[in-house]
């Protein structure tokens, strides 16, 4: 009687998880059964021929490569922002905290326009880059820089309680057995830090793919060049060709769903390794 008391840890177990699965079923599972039903009234060659013409393979290049990159670039500056947020004291810190969130708050209609104004020939920055002979506005260099932006906060918030976890004098006593700056960051800091940095990549990359609103302005929009596959979503819909745009979603929702499974079994597995390592834990 104890045990099995013990066992339930949240009364109406079987209510709560029926609700669950059934809000999930409502969310997630019903619209995406219903993208999936309408690409199959496609045959199999006109499918073929929507998700592989040339112009639709190279908006999936850019927006997969570019969230990529921003992922990658948020890992590494993410990083450094959680540890100077959690290692220093300085004025202005409770600011610079709250900027962090800024993305979150932003609407990205009103972030894509901010950027584009800031980075085109004529911004504030544009003009200068422009001077020494970087375009940045309509490029997708611009496009990895809003999608950089909106994915900064989930870098920052994931790592950030994980540094604050971490107590200083762990390496101060690694600094007084003789280690060095470098060894203590990568032996002692980074295998603490490393399942949370790739929770936060994924986050990143995950919100990044499917960007729309803070990429549409500063992208320009040209074909086979700055096209990004949300825009050819939405043209397709505007279009009323409706199995097309499901047809580009559903690649774009598996090419998604592989690399964050991916991304996650690494995860772990990193996780299990530095668990597992002699002298961690």
């Amino acid at each position: 009687m104890h045990s099995s008391a013990r066992r339930r840890v949240l009364p109406g177990f079987g209510l709560t998880l029926g609700l669950s699965w059934s809000y999930l079923g409502l969310i997630v599972l019903l619209p995406l059964s219903g993208l999936f039903l309408k690409t199959f009234s496609l045959s199999w060659a006109q499918f073929w021929d929507t998700v592989a013409s040339p112009r639709v393979l190279a908006a999936y290049r850019l927006s997969f490569g570019a969230a990529f990159l921003a992922a990658l670039l948020n890992a590494v500056f993410g990083l450094l922002v959680a540890w100077v947020l959690v290692r220093y004291r300085f004025p202005g810190k409770a600011l610079v905290d709250a900027l962090v969130d800024l993305p979150f708050a932003l609407p990205t209609a009103v972030a894509g326009l901010t950027l584009t104004t800031l980075y085109s020939r004529n911004g504030w920055y544009g003009q200068h880059l422009e001077a020494l002979g970087f375009q940045v506005a309509f490029t997708p260099v611009g496009i990895v820089i809003a999608l950089t932006f909106i994915g900064l906060p989930f870098v920052v918030r994931t790592v950030q309680p994980v540094l604050e976890d971490i107590e200083a004098d762990v390496e101060e006593a690694a600094a007084t057995l003789g280690a060095t700056p470098w060894q203590v960051f990568t032996r002692v800091l980074f295998p603490s830090v490393m399942p949370a940095l790739l929770s936060g990549f994924t986050l990143a990359f995950a919100r990044a793919i499917g960007e729309y609103g803070s990429v549409v302005f500063i992208s320009g929009n040209m074909p086979m060049k700055t096209e990004i596959a949300p825009l050819l979503i939405i043209t397709r819909l505007e279009q009323y060709d409706y199995a097309g745009a499901t047809a580009i979603a559903g690649v774009m929702l598996a090419a998604s769903f592989a690399l964050l499974l991916a991304v996650n079994l690494l995860q772990r597995w990193t996780q299990r390794r530095f668990e597992t390592r002699p002298g961690t834990g």
